[in-house]
């Protein structure tokens, strides 16, 4: 059940921020109890000032969760209850919620099913930065866009790793898909932001992944990392070139999260067809007795070659059969760069696996982007100022499998999976 309090506001930060940051007193009159921190999504329930009364969530905080570690307003009571809306929205977020609001979602008229411009699949928001930065470097000039997903923090405005990529141009723009609201642009679906972002808005590659925060068990499949699987079908399903951002650690304390992590593994286990990954040049494999031999290479050796992988997993075969490249990292030019640098709690020079791994995607990402046509696809006319774009047929199709899948198929598995240990 809902976890409610009446509170007093006793410090407002600004109300110009998509999350205003606050100070609340339980009990709803000062010196009722100690400080809490607090926060109020403008959009949603307006900004708060000092002094006014507050009905906030506090289910996060009693528990204590690291990424959650505040109240929530959920209704301003001073302030009044009455929005007014967006004009002319008609589709609803969070509906049969108590928060339930109406936004104006953004569409094609027309689908296109191939895209073929590259998609970048996190499996963490901490992922975000590093993969925006190294595209950045390598791709420069290149349009690259974000759609946030479920599997974090449903609210646009709670990254600030966003905003702050934004302004620095780093991102061309931000959508928000399915149940995750509060972007520059309202998605239906993460199919629907996608195929907006790269068809309509003309980003030459997205990313795409959850908000800061992710929710999990422990189990294999209950983790909000799982929402890469969904993301990457529907990349795939596009037409577009399609790269799983692998996540992973060489400190984590959890055994299960280092090397490469099982959420990824699961992942890569459970796609229906292969995807790219990226790993730190110099990296033979992730896991098993070779991880430890390859972490210098995160700290910038690089070898041309591409070995054959060497995973200490239960079916090699359905992780192997997908496309592993090398890719260059920087660590000392994005630890540089002031960009948020941390997961889990975790800094750079704490975890830098994780950082390279993700530094690796945005160069494989930008690599993947340099062999598209940002501008048209072939046998394509181009389209006259004024003009609707000819309508094309969609022809259905599955890519062709990888020259290791048939060669290897299925016969390499040894007994079922245990990712999730």
């Amino acid at each position: 059940m809902l976890k409610l309090r009446r509170a007093l506001v006793v410090q407002a930060g600004s109300p110009e921020e998509p999350e205003q940051e606050l100070l609340v007193e339980l009990g709803g009159r000062a010196g009722a109890g100690r400080p809490r921190a607090a926060i109020a999504d403008v959009a949603l329930v307006g900004a708060a000032q000092a002094g006014d009364e507050v009905i906030v969530n506090v289910q996060a905080l009693d528990l204590g969760l690291g990424s959650g570690g505040f109240d929530v307003v959920h209704v301003n009571l001073t302030r009044g209850l009455a929005g007014d809306g967006a004009p002319g929205a008609s589709v609803m977020k969070l509906n049969y919620t108590s928060l339930q609001h109406t936004v104006t979602p953004v569409h094609d008229e027309r689908l296109r099913a191939d895209l073929e411009r590259p998609v970048a699949v996190l499996a963490l928001h901490g992922q975000l930065a590093a993969v925006a930065w190294a595209f950045a470097q390598a791709a420069p000039g290149l349009r690259l866009g974000y759609v946030q997903t479920e599997g974090g923090a449903l609210p646009g405005g709670r990254s600030r790793v966003v905003r702050e990529l934004r302004e620095r141009g780093m991102l061309a723009g931000h959508l928000t898909a399915g149940a995750a609201y509060g972007g520059e642009g309202e998605a239906i679906t993460t199919a629907a932001a996608i195929h907006h972002g790269l068809n309509s808005l003309e980003w030459d590659a997205a990313l795409c992944g959850p908000g800061p925060g992710i929710v999990g068990a422990g189990a294999p499949l209950g983790h909000g990392g799982l929402a890469a699987l969904d993301s990457a079908h529907v990349a795939l399903a596009l037409g577009c070139a399609t790269l799983l951002v692998a996540r992973m650690s060489s400190s984590d304390p959890r055994a299960r999260h280092r090397g490469i992590s099982h959420h990824t593994l699961t992942v890569l286990d459970l796609l229906l067809e292969p995807v790219t990954v990226a790993l730190p040049a110099g990296m033979r494999s992730p896991v098993g007795a070779e991880l430890r031999a390859g972490l210098g290479a995160v700290f910038g050796a690089a070898t041309p070659a591409r070995p054959g992988l060497e995973l200490d997993v239960e079916r090699p075969a359905r992780i192997t059969r997908h496309d592993w490249r090398r890719a260059p990292v920087d660590l000392p030019g994005f630890a540089s760069s002031g960009l948020p640098a941390r997961t889990m709690g975790r800094g750079l020079l704490e975890d830098p696996l994780f950082f390279a791994a993700a530094l690796a995607g945005g160069s494989a990402l930008a690599e993947l982007a340099a062999h598209t046509s940002p501008a048209e696809s072939p046998g394509e006319e181009p389209t006259r100022p004024g003009e609707e774009p000819a309508h094309r047929d969609i022809s259905l199709r599955r890519t062709a499998p990888s020259a290791q899948t048939r060669a290897g198929g299925e016969g390499g598995q040894r007994g079922e999976a245990k990712l999730g240990a």
